[in-house]
């Protein structure tokens, strides 16, 4: 028989935004009934999350702080013609770690893992079997809507901890090694050391569609590993896998893209379109928001509907810049040339990229990467900013 369960708020979706909105309220409001309802039986999925030391504000630090895995004080970019260590720290959080962490903090009814949702709606949430949870409030996390409403490209990858039994001698993470042949767009590998002989290595390309050959992704993975004298014995197990593909974008309707999450149900993470146009990455956004939710008076459906949609609204609007710049990235620079686009934007000064990432630009940096000759055809670059939203 069908159950039905009363709480203050149900959040749907157990990966990282919903499970930081679930540790936000119950750090800031242990008083409040939760529910964080995951269709996995782990909450995070697969997932190594990274951020930059200025993606997320001092006041908003203490969120993360239990779920940092891995923290450097400085990272590096390789380029053909441009190498360089930028002394800004950089952090890790793994997906068993945010598991541990909510599981630690949050009694045990709170979490309902393992089970999938049918439908949900402002103040109520259909299970598959039938169960019912209704809820003061509900906020949906559970990932991209119909993206169709917007104009795309993709960062996708495919990543791979390894272990390198002699060592693989990186002292610090390598954000971007674009040294690498070119292939389907702009390349480059990413590498993050975990310890001595732990070494995350991922091939990531910005490219114009989202598929992913799994295959030939991991071939050149173990070339490159082969290329940095990384001895890896034959038959040994990754210690991780993952791989995904980020939506990059270009223009779009956001309102049409809102509501095809559910018109009137308050939304989080990509379902609510919070994520860097550029990069496709969504912890700075998931942190701000998880915050600015804790501190709301009022977590009715219709409440959190109208701050998520006029918080996600309010970014939509305020980051045009970055979907100018990837309408160059995509419609004006040939694929294989698309890593010009970034040598350029890493010969400028620390503080401009980390605003950068943090999609906090201010009017000055917009100026500063716009101004010079851009590293693709004029001409092009003028058509491709046509039509922007």
């Amino acid at each position: 028989m069908a159950a039905t369960i009363s709480c203050d708020l149900a959040i749907v979706g157990g990966g990282l935004a919903g499970s930081l909105i679930a540790l936000a309220l119950h750090q800031r409001r242990p008083e409040l009934s939760l529910r964080l309802i995951e269709a996995g039986e782990t909450l995070g999925g697969n997932h190594v999350w990274s951020f930059f030391d200025a993606d997320v504000a001092r006041d908003d630090r203490w969120l993360l702080t239990p779920l940092v895995c891995h923290a450097w004080p400085e990272y590096e970019v390789a380029f053909p013609a441009h190498r360089r260590v930028l002394r800004q720290p950089y952090y890790s959080i793994e997906s068993e770690r945010l598991d541990a962490v909510v599981r630690r903090m949050l009694p045990p009814e709170a979490i309902v893992s393992g089970r999938k949702v049918s439908a949900a709606s402002a103040t109520a949430v259909v299970m598959a079997d039938g169960d019912r949870i209704e809820a003061r409030g509900v906020i949906d996390a559970r990932g991209p809507a119909d993206m169709s409403m917007l104009e795309l490209g993709w960062q996708k990858f495919v990543g791979r901890e390894i272990e390198v039994p002699d060592g693989h001698r990186l002292e610090r993470p390598l954000v971007m090694d674009a040294t690498v042949a070119q292939h389907d767009g702009y390349r480059f590998v990413y590498c993050l050391p975990f310890s001595p002989t732990r070494v995350f290595v991922e091939d990531t390309y910005y490219s114009d569609k989202p598929d992913l050959n799994i295959g030939a992704l991991n071939r050149r993975i173990d070339v490159y590993a082969e290329a940095r004298g990384w001895h890896v014995p034959a038959g040994a197990n990754d210690l991780r896998s993952e791989r995904g593909a980020l939506p990059v974008v270009i223009g779009g309707d956001f309102e049409g893209y809102w509501r095809a999450g559910g018109a009137r149900v308050a939304k989080a993470g990509a379902r609510a379109g919070l994520f860097h146009p550029t990069t496709g990455y969504s912890l700075p956004d998931a942190v701000r928001l998880a915050v600015k939710i804790a501190e709301a008076p009022d977590l009715s459906g219709a409440a959190l509907h109208d701050l998520t949609h006029d918080h996600a609204r309010a970014a939509w609007d305020d980051r045009k810049f970055y979907r100018m710049l990837d309408a160059m990235l995509f419609r004006a620079a040939a694929p294989e040339a698309r890593y010009k686009v970034l040598e350029r934007f890493y010969r400028l000064r620390p503080g401009l990229i980390g605003r950068f990432y943090a999609a906090r630009s201010t009017r000055a940096d917009k100026i500063r990467v716009l101004a010079g000759r851009p590293p693709v055809p004029i001409g092009r670059a003028f058509r491709a900013l046509r039509n922007v939203k």
